[in-house]
């Protein structure tokens, strides 16, 4: 039996600040027939708040895992991070960053801070499908996840 048996609908936060992107993300997820439920944060304070308050802002529980952008107003993708994985009760929760960037700077800077995985975000289509594909294939279907937060998580 695969993890995501037991966890359909992936819940997943999408940290992006583009609607363009997040629009995209959603048809790939769509496209690689994922089945899933996104909550999107338009920056980086209120992907926190969400994290936070999971009651409040994603019906209850926490997402599964979160997409995090890199280049977010008011609180950057680094520092939200950090600050996920700095929490005893957050940081089980894997980060992906999906980011434009390559820079390798950026990719060890990510993994010093504990991200999860470092994904370039592909520019073609189908790579993106693929990419999505995978995601759902691993870490929904080989991954086992730490089981989800629900309540109020306090801040630091």
């Amino acid at each position: 039996m695969s993890a995501s048996t037991s966890r359909t609908p992936a819940r997943i936060l999408l940290v992006e600040d583009s609607p363009a992107d997040v629009r995209l993300t959603q048809e790939v997820l769509d496209e690689a027939g994922f089945a899933y439920e996104l909550f999107v944060a338009g920056d980086g304070e209120v992907a926190m708040q969400m994290l936070y308050d999971p009651a409040r802002h994603t019906g209850g529980t926490s997402p599964d895992i979160v997409l995090l952008d890199l280049n977010l107003p008011r609180k950057s993708g680094r520092e939200v991070l950090a600050e996920i994985k700095a929490n005893t009760a957050l940081r089980r929760i894997p980060v992906l960053i999906l980011s434009t960037s390559a820079a390798e700077s950026d990719v060890t800077g990510c993994y010093d801070d504990h991200a999860n995985c470092y994904l370039t975000k592909p520019v073609d289509w189908s790579e993106f499908v693929g990419l999505a594909k995978a995601l759902r294939d691993f870490w929904f279907g080989y991954a086992v996840l730490p089981p989800r937060l629900s309540g109020s998580t306090a801040a630091p």
